[in-house]
Formats: structure tokens, C-alpha cells, sequence
């Protein structure tokens, strides 16, 4: 019975997305700002159709910061139905490149799990937290709400 649904939304309007948290010695969470919505995320995106979902948070990282990094763990499965899509958050270790702003991150810097900056989208608090905090297994976390865009609309 739940077979066309769930057909139809994986193969219609569905992606899944990652987010990628990155520590420094100290302990910080590095984080992206975006222009557009004008807010700071962990670094990440959409994975593309044949692609991994840990190849994509190498990927994204690369683009958005510059670093190449190594996924060690899946820190969390974040459910956003029916408002948003999926995201996978992982851990990984830096290996290369240089931190550095991109087209699509205008600035990135290192922040305290417990003093993270605003305004920060507001679903990456809890991704920060169970990332930080949580033991070995991936945190399953169901996270309905509006979206980001509408969260921070464009300015007019």
C-alpha cells in the first residue's frame, strides 16, 4: 500500500543531503557562513545521483572550505519529512587542503560547541550536539519544521 509513496518520493522531489562536522584540536565545530540564505552551516549538500553519500561529504567540504577530509563516522540520520529531505551527518578528519572562503561559503571559522555563532540554521544546532556528545551509534532525530529559505527569507 505504501509502495507508490514511497516510490514517488524518492524518485520525484526527494534528496538526500549531508552535513559534515569537523573539530580542531580545541574542540571547535567548523562552520560556513552562506550569502544566501546569510547564515552559518556546517559545511555540506545535496549528493548527486551515483554518488555516495560519504563521497558527497567529501565532496561538498572540498567546495565549500577546501579541505579534503576523511569520513570516519556516521554521527546522525536527521529525518526532515515532510517539510524537508533527508541528511546524513557524518565526522571526518581533515587530510588536506586549505581552509579558505569559496563561491559558495563567504566565511568559515572555528566556534565552541557551546558558543556557536548567529544566525545559524536552526537545525544544525542539534546535528552539532549529537556529533559532539553522542557516542558511537548514529542518532536517529526526526526535525519537522519550515524550511531554512523560509526560516531567512531573501531580502526583497
Amino acid at each position: 500500500m505504501l509502495g507508490p509513496l514511497v516510490r514517488e518520493r524518492q524518485t520525484g522531489r526527494m534528496q538526500l543531503g549531508v552535513n559534515v562536522v569537523l573539530r580542531d584540536q580545541a574542540g571547535r565545530v567548523l562552520l560556513a557562513r552562506r550569502d544566501r540564505p546569510p547564515i552559518w552551516n556546517l559545511p555540506g549538500g545535496g549528493v548527486e545521483p551515483g554518488e555516495t553519500p560519504w563521497a558527497a561529504a567529501v565532496r561538498e567540504t572540498l567546495e565549500e572550505v577546501g579541505l579534503v577530509v576523511s569520513v570516519r563516522s556516521l554521527a546522525g540520520i536527521y529525518d526532515r519529512c515532510p517539510d524537508g529531505d533527508p541528511v546524513l551527518v557524518f565526522r571526518a578528519d581533515i587530510t588536506g587542503g586549505t581552509l579558505t572562503t569559496t563561491v559558495e561559503s563567504v566565511q568559515v571559522d572555528w566556534f565552541a560547541p557551546d558558543a556557536l555563532p548567529e544566525p545559524i540554521n536552526p537545525y544544525q544546532i542539534r546535528r552539532i550536539t549529537d556529533a559532539v556528545h553522542s557516542g558511537p551509534e548514529a542518532v536517529l532525530c526526526h526535525q519537522p519544521g519550515p524550511s531554512v529559505r523560509s526560516l531567512f527569507p531573501d531580502p526583497a
